[in-house]
């Protein structure tokens, strides 16, 4: 089996490429649907996001991520005491699919912060997925974000350079998506599956 790290900056088109990995076959996993999972309601994760945050995060009995990002992107000793609650849970989380990934399988884990939790030594490629900075403010300006929210999100995460410093391959993704998909499709087609016959 292969385990694959796809990672990149806000707004780089790492959900885009992680869609062409679920087209082409790939069993693909996002860290931030686990890390949703993990303050669920009634999951202990929840409680202790709560108890850390306030009543003030939740919308309707449930945590309200964007109430809940306001109060950590832009303060790092908050932002540490709510990975400290959710990354445990998500490595528990993540070491169980590990334990059931078949054979020659390959499973491209999408994962944005990955650098920020050096967590790179757990995979056996990285790829990173890199645009060039206004074209990630366009898209995320298309999301609805605020030019302040923007800023924020990505001054907190790690930098273009440090991404590239760990990462085995690197996705530009700056032109067409005809374009981005053939280099999908490179890396799934001939690059992955040489590296998996290499570890198995």
């Amino acid at each position: 089996m292969l385990l694959v790290a796809l990672t990149g900056g806000i707004g780089a088109g790492k959900s885009l490429v992680a869609g062409y990995f679920a087209d082409l076959g790939a069993r693909v996993v996002d860290a931030d649907q686990l890390s949703r999972v993990a303050i669920e309601r009634g999951s202990k994760g929840f409680d202790a996001v709560v108890a850390e945050f306030g009543d003030g995060i939740l919308r309707n009995g449930d945590i309200d991520r964007r109430a809940l990002g306001e109060k950590v992107f832009n303060n790092a000793n908050a932002r540490a005491k709510l990975e400290a609650i959710i990354h445990p849970i998500v490595r528990t989380q993540f070491d169980d699919l590990v334990s059931s990934l078949r054979e020659h399988e390959i499973m491209i884990y999408e994962i944005p912060l990955l650098v920020e939790t050096r967590a790179q030594d757990r995979f056996n490629v990285v790829i990173t997925v890199e645009s060039d900075s206004t074209l990630r403010e366009s898209r995320l300006r298309e999301r609805g974000l605020l030019q302040s929210e923007i800023a924020s999100r990505m001054s907190a995460q790690a930098s273009s350079a440090e991404r590239i410093a760990v990462a085995d391959y690197v996705i530009e993704n700056n032109a067409s998506t005809d374009q981005l998909l053939r280099q999908v499709e490179h890396l799934w087609e001939i690059v992955l599956p040489s590296l998996e016959r290499e570890n198995s």
